[in-house]
């Protein structure tokens, strides 16, 4: 047997010790898992533990990297983490005052790739793509197909920024912005550096708390290169989801400031006060600070995840009884129409 050497000469390396070499994003992308079938599998799920939706899968595929999957409880039907991403037949119900574009996005859409919604900053959909597919999200009925410019294409949308002088910050926004290459991430951030108004870049992005390795070197090359302020903008919504992993790559973030945290408020997920408390707490020590707490936004297939108006305020009370105030994110729901979120209680 020829010992396992990493030079000439040198002495055999412990498989043991040896260092594990991580699977790059690129490749934890195109590995997701995309069934439910398999997520259950992979969970050692009986099928009649869970009620899976053939047609819910067909019109929103299924998709989860592995290592948000390996964060997940073996067979618990009720992991929080697993409720998010499966493909349930709760969706398939029809409910009153739900519908495919809860937001009236279409009527702010005025180029592809552009939406433009409130003073003062305009939003870019960088990629159609995410990392994984949430089963809440409102725009998964989004026309993605007609607001994907490729780079060719993108001079109408960059023309219009270039037009408003109101206009002080772009938000890379999906889809999900870091699904789409950090030479293409470039290009469109150099694009936008050469408009003098322009201040801020914000990134609004799931995608580093599903795979952490996404915050890299490539990533961070032109993060901390260009002239415009960078907010970073994640979307954790239970404290289970923050990883040694992302914990780690949390550290590399901190180059370019204080990243911001949104989460959504999900019934059965994180509607309790312990969970949402112990949310923010781990969320600080991994250099994170809360932004926002969503109520649900009324898109098809996502009743279930609704969690009445007062008991989301009541949660809020709570936490500002037992968090300090620098902790408690705020409470919104975004209304098609007006030129904000709106704050509640």
């Amino acid at each position: 047997m020829i010992p396992q050497t990493d030079r000439p000469g040198a002495d055999p390396i412990d498989p043991q010790i040896a260092p594990q070499i991580e699977p790059s994003w690129q490749a934890q992308l195109r590995d997701a898992v995309r069934s439910g079938a398999e997520l259950c599998q992979l969970l050692e799920l009986r099928p009649q533990q869970v009620a899976l939706s053939a047609q819910a899968a067909q019109q929103f595929p299924v998709q989860v990297p592995r290592a948000f999957v390996g964060l997940m409880a073996k067979r618990d039907p009720a992991d929080p983490l697993l409720l998010q991403v499966l493909n349930s037949a709760l969706e398939d119900r029809h409910q009153d005052g739900y519908g495919p574009d809860p937001l009236d996005e279409a009527a702010y859409n005025p180029l592809p790739g552009l939406l433009h919604k409130y003073p003062g900053r305009a939003l870019l959909i960088v990629s159609g793509k995410c990392a994984i597919h949430c089963r809440y999200c409102f725009r998964r009925h989004f026309p993605y197909a007609a607001n994907n410019p490729g780079r060719q294409n993108w001079q109408p949308a960059l023309d219009y920024l270039a037009a408003d002088s109101s206009l002080h910050e772009v938000i890379f926004s999906g889809g999900d912005p870091l699904s789409a290459p950090d030479t293409q991430l470039r290009w469109l951030c150099e694009r936008l550096e050469q408009i003098p108004h322009l201040q801020r870049l914000r990134i609004h992005t799931r995608l580093p708390v599903v795979i952490p390795q996404r915050i890299d070197a490539a990533l961070l090359a032109w993060l901390t290169a260009t002239r415009l302020q960078i907010q970073m903008v994640l979307h954790i919504n239970h404290p289970n989801e923050i990883s040694p992993a992302l914990a780690r790559a949390l550290q590399r973030l901190r180059a370019i400031g204080p990243c911001l945290n949104q989460s959504v408020l999900l019934a059965g997920v994180n509607d309790d006060l312990d969970t949402l408390a112990n949310l923010q707490e781990r969320a600080y020590a991994a250099g994170v600070l809360p932004y926002y707490l969503f109520c649900l936004d009324r898109v098809q297939g996502a009743a279930h995840y609704a969690v009445p108006r007062h008991r989301a305020l009541e949660l809020v009370r709570g936490l500002r009884q037992r968090l300090p105030g620098y902790l408690v994110p705020r409470l919104a729901i975004e209304e098609a129409g007006q030129q904000s979120k709106t704050l509640l209680g």
